[in-house]
């Protein structure tokens, strides 16, 4: 019921961002460049980045979101005449059709029968023999900005391989698209894992490439060793721009609503809670078939390549559609907690609602037990405050762009 009672609030709020609330990704393709002044990436800054390249054997860390236009990176590099020796795929794969959390094989690519190596499967950072015939590597990777999307961690370990064996790193910069704003807890010493590597909080407004300055400034590689490293800029890009995508950065995410709502629902994935894998709406609705409040229905399904084991498998769920939620965000800035702390209010004598994850989700123990407790959303949010103070001083020192303050 108070699901309800806060959706018929927003909805007068947002209804100026609903028109795009469906889109996919190809009929958003267009937007970025109706713009007077459109953000270009820093893969599109060719004449800056290929003159480190030429003449070298290049490993390159790509998704397929890695575009330079209408082209893929990789294939624009090899008709530039650059040496792609070997391809590095984060989780999905470098061509991105493999589904949440599976173990991602090594192969040859089947278009350009370069060998790719994966970085989600028996390694998720690059060996010795990995590397043992790259002279420079190219990270071009697409974040969405929270701490648990494990294209950052793979580029902390990409950053350690490249550092322990002399190898230099190129990012070539790409817009975050939660860049304009900075929330959630900061992780906590010993929350430490794959889905959160370093004391940042849940959303850290900045971009892959800042990111990775960061880790590399701050010393929290592996004893405390230094990447050469390089950050191909992006152009027209502050952390007050709102950037649509053209491409998926995972299988999972296929709208900008889920983008935006991502940071907000991933900690449901410690709970007993769908967030919509194995739907059409992946990241974008709730729901548990236990929550007879729920004015939305859905049902999980294996999808092929995208969530081929989703929770919930095969059962009816009742909760909401947050598409039009997304909006609020986007105005707000901040991570939504309302759904998470009525959701537990709900399931949580019903079920065992919280699972190992969750913490891990969060980066520390205390969220979980602020809920059990039933800490309001502000004495939550107060207690982040000094953390995130802290944080915001640290994230200064490596801003490339205009900041949203």
């Amino acid at each position: 019921m108070l699901i309800k009672k806060y959706f018929s609030f927003i909805l007068l709020s947002v209804s100026v961002f609903a028109g795009n609330s469906q889109q996919s990704f190809h009929q958003q393709k267009q937007l970025s460049f109706q713009e007077q002044r459109p953000v270009l990436p820093g893969a599109y800054q060719m004449d800056e980045y290929l003159p480190l390249l030429k003449g070298k054997k290049v490993g390159v860390v790509a998704i397929p979101a890695s575009m330079v236009y209408d082209t893929h990176l990789v294939d624009t590099l090899i008709s530039s005449g650059v040496h792609v020796e070997k391809i590095f795929g984060p989780e999905h794969g470098f061509r991105g059709d493999q589904p949440d959390g599976k173990t991602v094989e090594n192969e040859n690519d089947p278009r350009t029968l370069i060998q790719v190596i994966s970085l989600y499967g028996k390694n998720k950072k690059p060996s010795k023999a990995d590397l043992a015939d790259i002279e420079v590597m190219l990270f071009d990777v697409q974040d969405v900005g929270a701490r648990f999307f494990t294209y950052i961690s793979t580029l902390s370990y990409v950053m350690e391989a490249c550092a322990e064996n002399n190898i230099p790193l190129i990012i070539t910069d790409r817009p975050n698209p939660n860049g304009f704003y900075v929330d959630g807890p900061v992780m906590e010493h010993g929350y430490t894992s794959f889905v959160g590597l370093h004391p940042v909080p849940i959303v850290y407004g900045m971009t892959i490439g800042e990111y990775g300055m960061m880790v590399d400034g701050e010393k929290w590689l592996k004893e405390g060793i230094n990447c050469n490293l390089t950050v191909i800029k992006c152009k027209n890009y502050s952390h007050s721009s709102r950037f649509q995508f053209t491409q998926r950065p995972s299988p999972n995410l296929q709208t900008m609503n889920a983008i935006y709502l991502y940071p907000s629902l991933c900690l449901f994935e410690g709970t007993v809670v769908s967030i919509g894998r194995g739907t059409e709406n992946p990241f974008t609705v709730i729901g548990h078939p236990r929550y007879s409040a729920g004015s939305y229905h859905f049902t999980p399904h294996p999808i092929k390549g995208v969530s081929e084991n989703p929770p919930l498998n095969g059962q009816d769920c009742y909760g909401s559609n947050l598409n039009e939620a997304s909006g609020i965000i986007r105005e707000k800035g901040q991570i939504e907690l309302f759904w998470l702390l009525e959701m537990y209010k709900v399931l949580g004598k019903q079920t065992d609602f919280f699972n190992n994850y969750f913490d891990k989700l969060a980066g520390n123990n205390t969220l979980r037990e602020q809920i059990i407790q039933g800490l309001s959303e502000m004495d939550i949010r107060k207690s982040w405050q000094p953390g995130l103070d802290n944080f915001k001083k640290t994230r200064k020192k490596y801003l490339l762009y205009v900041d949203f303050d």
